[in-house]
């Protein structure tokens, strides 16, 4: 007869590695104490480990079992199992298939890019590894459903991983997992080993250690303990998780039911490990009712009739509804900080990370420095950064924005004598690269600006100049082209000039070793037969980087730990503080497979992708059965409304319609609690006193201090925006050219203006039509080439000169017949008496017409304005015009001007004459008399803002002017400066 499989729980809430080590310690009371000595005791994860030898601790001095983890069975040594192939190297071998193999399939459509899919295909492969499930399975696969073709392409594409299930290859880590399992249940079944062996912790979601765990549990000597066991289900709710079609995965005890059907045992039959009782076993029913099957939420009215007092039994649980993530944060951190106060354990559970980076930010104002057992992904550390920083580098044009960023990174030039020079340089550098350009810096660029200042200067920009000649590269090379090339930069970059590699810090800690030794492991297994484009190393560096951790260098505080979901079952804080309760968030949306379908998945006999769902659902049900319990949520995120996690959907619903045993009242409990929370987290962030905000700015300078010379096309600045006149020109403030420069209009403007001045100069009016076109392009390709970096630019801009060419080439002989020009892009002033003031101006073009007249023409990339936006704001032509009436220009003399046009080069190059007369010039010209005399008497202040066409335009000095504190409505108010 064979023994019935010993399988134990503890319930949700109960302190497991506490309540694991005394029932093992009782059940081994009477025995020698070598026989704990000889106990195996096979644990989930590292922390569960660890919480098991401080349980131990406390007990006093005795023999331990022998503590492993169920996840490193797969290096335990078996007599002709070779090792596990190295990670890195079989991702370098699968990523070179999938690139042959998708060339030939031009078909498949996969929307990923290399190692993306590579990664994904080696997810699949692990998954189908460790589930026992061989490509074979496939071929039996009925694919008569939607989007068929693309099942097909798939599966074809999934023949690449049919030979890493061959037995003469060497395992994966996944595969040699499954293998060790089996061999180990195969020598079990023949001779049973003596020790006792154990198995505690693991739900048995993955294959291998469902198998492994099934081996143990039919051992005479062997038991598994399961963590958070519903021992409040009934036998219906059980049985509904696998009656219909598809079983539900998304249940939290799903797992456990999957594990006793291989056992051939029903949930009734699990016993409890020890007596050791939840903290709030009131509630660990209620959680229980809420999280009932679907098929089976109907006990819901008959079971939830004999529940009592709820909010007795929801005193333990507070409920934090939060404007956004930063007030959840704030919140979070405000618990934690009470906690420490009270010398309270306290932990955060959530797999959210950029929210425990929040919480983390937010206790650093207390100096309270969390235990987060996630640590640092390697990519976020200093060295990872640069490292990524540099990859990102490789093979493409330098930017100055990659330039700046590699240059003030903390761990460039640290090997240097003395690193403050390097960062002067650096400033320095980065203004005349934002001023003047180029907005790609080659080495030569760098090497001529540096030699035209000290030799310290020259040397600095000689060794940056040779670093950054490093990142030229061919289109593709191997992966060890790409390796020997990205560590020649790095090291050279962290030694800075003249320094040495021994005293750069980029290698020191353990994120710099940890990021070493990652290079080297990719140095070593890098194969020259994958060929990478720049772009694909990229990624292959950031894939590598993301999967990797470094522990935080600061120490922790003894009373705070951050843990994932997972490690849920092993802490034993006495307070539970379970965050980012939203979908998408907790639980994590299902990661789109691009290779099977659900149906697929299921007939062949992998996991569906609502497994997932269901362990974060498990997770969740332990956690929220600890002592007390902050549930936290953001209504809405940096994008629109959230949707509350199912789980406390589910329990809020539950609380809402029990109204006679007071669970509205519990659930308004609730929420007042968190409530509470809120209003410090806003009461923390509130000024202790009011700030009033910013009035609309009208600046009243000294009189002397006051521009006394603009051009003309600053007076349209003067009359639309006064203040930037006074930031510019009064405050000597010039705005700095964006960090990357980009093809905006003003560059735009700029070119097409240069293309038409060469084209003007180079007019010959004897040319065909025909001929003057195809001049015109061929000088416009050259000039945009010099003048725009941009080759997208380069061909959307020219384009728009070839559909305005011929419009451009017939006004322009139009032009010639009339008279021809006499100053293109010629500056010319004036001084005017009263007031006492220099206006200048460098007209685009100025035509003299046969009958001695001159023409004076704006080029304008965009829409020109209409005749009134000139009359009252953009004066330009009619001044440009009243100056050349009064000999402002001297190679023309005073002239009289017949006409000023406009020409669009933009639209249909049309050429557009402004509907003004000379009385409009003399009216505009006695009105720039009057504003410039205003605006030099002392009570005329520069308002912000004052005019200006659009509410959504923007100036370059709405910082300055603290525009947002006040709106476009508010009255200007003048205040004495200076």
């Amino acid at each position: 007869m064979v023994a019935e499989p010993h399988i134990f729980a503890l319930p949700p809430g109960v302190n497991f590695a506490r309540a694991l080590v005394r029932g093992l310690v009782e059940r081994l009371a009477d025995a020698p104490p070598e026989e704990m000595a000889q106990t195996r005791l096979y644990l989930n994860s590292g922390r569960m480990q660890r919480r098991v030898r401080e349980e131990f601790d406390l007990l006093g001095t005795r023999l331990l079992p022998r503590l492993a983890l169920v996840s490193d069975l797969g290096r335990a040594p078996l007599s002709g199992l070779a090792p596990a192939t190295p990670p890195i190297r079989r991702k370098l071998e699968l990523a070179r298939l999938v690139d042959q193999l998708a060339r030939g399939l031009p078909a498949f459509e996969t929307g990923a890019g290399l190692f993306s899919l590579t990664d994904s295909l080696a997810a699949l492969m692990a998954e189908m590894q460790g589930e026992g499930v061989t490509p074979d399975a496939f071929e039996q696969l009925d694919i008569r459903e939607s989007h068929a073709e693309h099942w097909r392409q798939s599966l074809r594409f999934l023949q690449i991983v049919a030979r890493y299930f061959a037995a003469d290859t060497a395992p994966e880590p996944e595969r040699r997992q499954r293998l060790v399992a089996e061999g180990l249940a195969r020598q079990w079944a023949e001779a049973p080993p003596p020790e006792r062996i154990i198995i505690a912790g693991s739900t048995g979601s993955r294959g291998a250690t469902r198998l492994f765990m099934q081996a143990v549990a039919a051992l005479p000597n062997g038991a598994i303990v399961l963590p958070g066991f519903d021992f409040d289900m009934p036998e219906l709710a059980w049985t509904s998780l696998s009656s219909g079609a598809f079983p539900i995965e998304d249940h939290p005890q799903y797992r456990f039911l999957a594990l006793l059907d291989g056992l051939g045992l029903a949930p009734a039959q699990v016993r409890r490990w020890s007596e050791a009782a939840p903290p709030a076993p009131a509630r660990n029913a209620l959680v229980s009712l809420a999280l009932r099957p679907s098929p089976v939420t109907d006990q819901w009215m008959a079971e939830g009739k004999a529940l009592r007092d709820l909010p007795q039994v929801c005193t333990g649980l507070t409920l934090i509804e939060a404007a956004d993530p930063r007030q959840e944060a704030l919140a979070l951190a405000l618990v934690l900080r009470e906690a420490v106060e009270r010398g309270e354990k306290a932990a955060l559970i959530t797999p959210d990370r950029m929210l425990t980076r929040r919480v983390a930010a937010a206790l650093d104002r207390w100096g309270i420095v969390p235990d987060d057992s996630a640590g640092q992904p390697l990519s976020q550390s200093p060295p990872g950064r640069l490292i990524r920083h540099l990859a990102r580098m490789l093979g493409r044009p330098l930017t100055l924005e990659a330039l700046l960023v590699v240059l003030k990174h903390p761990l460039t030039a640290t090997g240097a004598a003395e690193r403050g020079s390097h960062l002067r340089f650096t400033r320095e550098l980065e203004l005349k690269l934002r001023r003047d350009g180029p907005a790609f810096p080659e080495p030569g660029a760098i090497r001529a600006w540096a030699a035209a200042g000290a030799p310290d200067r020259a040397a600095w920009g000689n060794w940056l100049a040779g670093a950054m000649a490093q990142l030229s590269a061919p289109v593709a090379q191997p992966v060890a082209g790409w390796l020997a090339q990205h560590l020649t930069l790095l090291e050279a970059l962290a030694n800075g000039p003249g320094g040495v590699a021994a005293a750069s810090e980029l290698w020191l800690g353990p994120a710099g070793e940890a990021c070493r030794r990652l290079l080297s492991e990719l140095g070593a297994e890098a194969e020259e037969a994958l060929s990478l484009t720049g772009a694909n190393y990229t990624d292959l560096i950031d894939s590598l980087m993301e999967g990797a951790q470094t522990r935080n260098p600061r120490a922790a505080h003894p009373l705070v730990s951050f843990l994932g979901t997972l490690e849920a079952r092993a802490q034993d804080a006495d307070l539970v503080l379970l965050a980012g309760l939203n979908e998408k968030s907790w639980p994590e949306a299902p990661a789109p497979d691009p290779w099977l379908s659900r149906k697929m998945r299921l007939e062949s006999g992998l996991l569906l992708p609502e497994r997932q769902i269901g362990l974060a659902a498990h997770d969740f049900q332990q956690a929220i059965a600890g002592p007390r319990v902050v549930l936290s949520r953001a209504r809405r995120d940096a994008e629109a409304e959230t949707v509350p996690a199912r789980w406390l959907n589910r329990l809020t619903n539950l609380l809402g319609g029990l109204e006679a045993a007071g669970g509205p009242e519990a659930l308004r409990q609730m929420r007042d609690r968190g409530a509470d929370w809120r209003a410090l987290a806003v009461a923390l962030e509130r000024p202790e006193a009011p700030v009033p905000a910013a009035p609309r700015p009208a600046p009243r300078p000294p009189v002397e201090a006051r521009p006394r010379q603009l051009s003309v096309t600053a007076i349209k600045t003067l009359i639309r925006d006064p203040y930037a006149i006074y930031a510019r020109h009064v405050l000597r403030l010039s705005p700095l050219d964006p960090l990357a420069p980009e093809p905006d209009p003003r560059l735009r403007g700029e070119a097409l203006h240069q293309v038409v001045e060469h084209f003007v100069a180079r007019f010959d009016p004897a040319q065909e039509d025909e001929a003057a076109i195809a001049d015109l392009l061929v000088l416009a390709e050259q000039s945009l080439k010099e003048s725009v970096p941009w080759p997208s630019a380069q061909r959307l801009w020219l384009a728009r000169i070839a559909r305005i060419a011929p419009a451009l080439v017939a006004q322009e002989r139009a032009r010639r017949a009339e008279g021809a020009p006499a100053l293109v892009e010629e500056k010319g002033r004036i001084d005017l008496k009263a007031p006492a003031f220099t206006l200048t101006a460098r007209p685009d073009r100025i035509d003299l017409l046969q009958d001695g007249t001159a023409v004076v023409y704006d080029y304008k990339s965009g829409a020109p304005p209409k005749d009134d936006e000139v009359r009252f704001f953009d004066k330009q032509l009619p001044l440009e015009a009243a100056m050349i009436m009064r000999g402002a220009f001297a190679a023309l003399g005073p002239r009289t001007v017949s006409a000023m046009r406009y020409i669009q080069l933009g639209d249909t190059g049309a050429c557009r004459q402004l509907g003004l007369g000379p009385e409009d010039v003399a009216q505009i010209w006695e009105g720039l008399h009057r504003l410039l005399a205003r605006y030099l008497t002392p009570d005329q202040g520069f308002a912000a803002r004052r005019a200006l066409q659009k509410t959504r335009d923007k100036s370059d000095y709405d910082h300055l002017s603290r525009f947002g504190e006040w709106d476009v409505i508010d009255v200007s108010q003048p205040e004495d400066v200076g």
